[in-house]
C-alpha cells in the first residue's frame, strides 16, 4: 500500500477515492439515523449527545472526532490528509443529506434505508480507507494505542471503546436496535471485501542495479567487486 500521506504517487487517484469514501460515510450515516432502527456504537454516541446539547449530529460528530484526535498526540500518532478530512467531512455531509432527506416512512423504507447505509458504510470504508492517505481519527486512537502497548489485542480494545461509547450514547439517548446489531454483524465482511477491491496498488519499486555487462555474469547480491 502506497504510504501514508505520500501525494506524490497517484495523487489525483487517490483524493479522488478519499474524499468519494468521506462523502459516501456521510450519506451513509444519515440513511442509517432516518432509518430509526439503531446506529453504530459511534454514532449512537454522536446522537445522544446531539439530543442532549442541541446541536446537530454532524456538529458533534466533528466536535468528537476533533477531541479524539488530540488524544492522538500522547500516543505520537501522525494523522494523513485523511484523518483531518475525516473529522470535517463527514459531519458537513451527514448533516446536509439529513436536510434533504425526509423523515418518516413505513417499517419496509426504513429497513431498506438501514441495509443500504450499512452496505454503503461498508463501501465508503474501503474507499477512504484504501487511498492509504490515513485513518480516521476513532480508528488512529485504537492502533495507536495497541501500538504503544504491544500485548494488547486490538480487538479486545476496539471492543472495550466501543461497548463504552454504545453506552454512552444509549444513557444519552441515542438509538439502539436491531440496525446497531446488523452493523456489527456486517460491517467486519464488508470492509474484508472493500478494503482490497479499493486498495491503491502499491507503488513500482524504482530500479536497483543495471543490467548484466554483456558476456560477464550478474555479480550476486552482496559479493565483493
Amino acid at each position: 500500500m502506497a504510504a501514508i500521506g505520500n501525494l506524490r504517487y497517484r495523487p489525483v487517484r487517490r483524493l479522488t477515492q478519499l474524499y468519494a469514501g468521506l462523502v459516501l460515510y456521510g450519506l451513509s450515516m444519515a440513511l442509517m439515523v432516518r432509518s430509526g432502527l439503531g446506529l453504530d456504537p459511534w454514532d449512537v454516541f454522536h446522537q445522544g449527545l446531539a439530543r442532549q446539547t442541541g446541536l446537530t449530529i454532524g456538529t458533534v460528530t466533528i466536535a468528537v472526532g476533533a477531541l479524539v484526535l488530540l488524544l492522538w498526540i500522547p500516543l505520537r500518532q501522525r494523522p494523513g490528509i485523511g484523518t483531518v478530512s475525516n473529522v470535517v467531512v463527514i459531519g458537513l455531509v451527514v448533516d446536509a443529506t439529513l436536510a434533504l432527506l425526509p423523515a418518516g416512512g413505513g417499517l419496509p423504507v426504513r429497513i431498506g434505508l438501514l441495509l443500504v447505509g450499512i452496505v454503503a458504510n461498508g463501501a465508503a470504508t474501503g474507499l477512504y480507507l484504501g487511498a492509504a492517505l490515513g485513518p480516521g481519527p476513532r480508528d488512529g486512537l485504537m492502533t495507536g494505542y495497541v501500538a504503544r502497548r504491544p500485548g494488547r489485542s486490538i480487538r479486545l480494545v476496539r471492543t472495550a471503546i466501543e461497548v463504552t461509547v454504545l453506552a454512552l450514547g444509549w444513557l444519552l439517548g441515542g438509538t439502539v436496535g436491531v440496525g446497531t446489531v446488523a452493523y456489527a454483524l456486517a460491517i467486519g465482511p464488508l470492509a474484508q471485501l472493500f478494503i482490497p477491491l479499493f486498495a491503491v496498488p502499491p507503488e513500482p519499486a524504482g530500479p536497483t542495479a543495471g543490467p548484466p555487462v554483456l558476456g560477464r555474469p550478474a555479480r550476486p547480491a552482496g559479493e565483493a567487486a
